[in-house]
């Protein structure tokens, strides 16, 4: 499929910046939802718990985040309002003219009212990968040999199964296994944000790599 610049739309760029742009989103409405749970009242400071009661107060640390907005509710709602569009974007519009452009704004704005650093990180993150939707991406052509293009190209898959793995672990899979399970384990959540943080620029690479062997680009 074509764009209306005669470019074809990016296969693995698109399936990085859509999938873990919602799981970015994802991420940001359950800070959302602490921060509402929290109440017509003032945070301390900029720097703030996004759960101060319950499983992810006591077992994940209490997912903090940041806000500029002085009253929690007030930040709550905005966190989910601007969740709920990165996810929407992410699904449906990221492909479009700069798409993963917007995708990295949007995902300043969920940082800046409260929805946490990890998921801004991976948001924006994949708005880098959506900057790469129907682009020629000459520069790599150039930058990248032959064979180590075929390389990674030929990782991609497994790369971005590991990371889309851990991310759907992070910021779903952590939240059932403290509610049903019980589970108390800080480090391990820290952890596998660490891994998706540092595999997601990886997967970026090797998306692009897959993206120009599979003949997406137009020379």
């Amino acid at each position: 499929m074509r764009d209306k610049n005669g470019l074809t739309q990016r296969n693995a760029a698109r399936i990085v910046a859509s999938t873990f742009g919602v799981l970015a989103g994802l991420g940001g409405l359950t800070h959302g939802i602490g921060e509402v749970l929290q109440g017509n009242v003032a945070p301390s400071g900029i720097v703030i718990n996004s759960w101060t009661q319950g499983p992810i107060a006591t077992n994940m640390g209490g997912e903090p985040g940041m806000t500029i907005i002085p009253n929690l509710l007030v930040t709550g709602v905005l966190t989910i309002i601007v969740s709920l569009t990165i996810i929407v974007w992410s699904a449906a519009f990221v492909q479009r003219k700069n798409g993963g452009r917007i995708l990295i704004v949007l995902c300043i704005a969920m940082l800046l009212v409260g929805g946490g650093f990890g998921p801004p990180i991976i948001g924006i993150l994949a708005g880098a990968a959506g900057t790469g939707i129907g682009s020629p991406l000459t520069g790599w052509r150039k930058r990248l040999p032959v064979n180590v293009r075929h390389f990674l190209a030929k990782s991609w898959p497994w790369v971005f199964g590991v990371a889309a793995i851990d991310g759907v672990f992070l910021v779903v899979g952590s939240v059932v296994l403290v509610y049903v399970f019980g589970l108390n384990n800080p480090d391990l959540f820290s952890s596998s944000f660490y891994l998706v943080v540092l595999s997601l620029p990886l997967t970026i690479l090797t998306g692009i790599a897959y993206d120009i062997q599979n003949g997406d680009v137009v020379s």
